[in-house]
């Protein structure tokens, strides 16, 4: 019971935390919505760094707003640490790696770079939630949601809370 009192109550805050962002600049809302995905995601614990990285490539305003709300913050017992990458050769060890729809050509080389390595890859670009990114923005009747790709998940080695599933339009 308390199970699912405590998925009911991640579930309602989770949507909550979604409507109030429709009203903000869209680098915001991806920003809280990236920030989200990391308290549902659980990621593999045979890594002993003292750093939990979302890398973000080719965005100066989602990586500016997540550097400036989030970077220091603690997430279990790792910091989180923003970095800045402008292509996939610059790409070093991270769980979260965020691709801008400007560098989704970016993307296969990137996807290929990370692949096993317990990163979550997300795109802001339509179709690549079917070619292997774990999590991909999506624009529904004018507000943006995101899709969830399980079979993604799965091969970066990462399990995702129901709360979040059942959010997403799973793909």
């Amino acid at each position: 019971m308390k199970t699912v009192k405590a998925i009911v109550v991640a579930v309602v805050m989770l949507a909550g935390s979604f409507v109030q962002a429709q009203e903000r600049p869209a680098h915001e809302i991806y920003s809280m919505m990236m920030f989200n995905f990391v308290k549902y995601v659980q990621w593999p614990v045979d890594d002993n760094s003292k750093e939990f990285v979302i890398g973000v490539v080719g965005n100066n305003e989602i990586y500016s707003t997540l550097n400036t709300w989030y970077a220091g913050k603690a997430k279990g017992n790792k910091t989180l640490v923003i970095k800045k990458f402008n292509n996939a050769s610059e790409i070093t060890d991270c769980q979260v790696v965020f691709i801008d729809r400007s560098k989704s050509n970016e993307f296969d080389a990137i996807h290929n770079k990370v692949k096993g390595k317990g990163t979550l890859v997300v795109i802001d670009h339509n179709g690549l939630g079917l070619k292997g990114s774990c999590i991909n923005f999506k624009k529904v009747d004018e507000k943006l949601r995101f899709e969830l790709n399980q079979h993604a998940i799965e091969a970066s080695n990462l399990k995702v809370a129901s709360a979040l599933s059942q959010m997403a339009i799973l793909i």
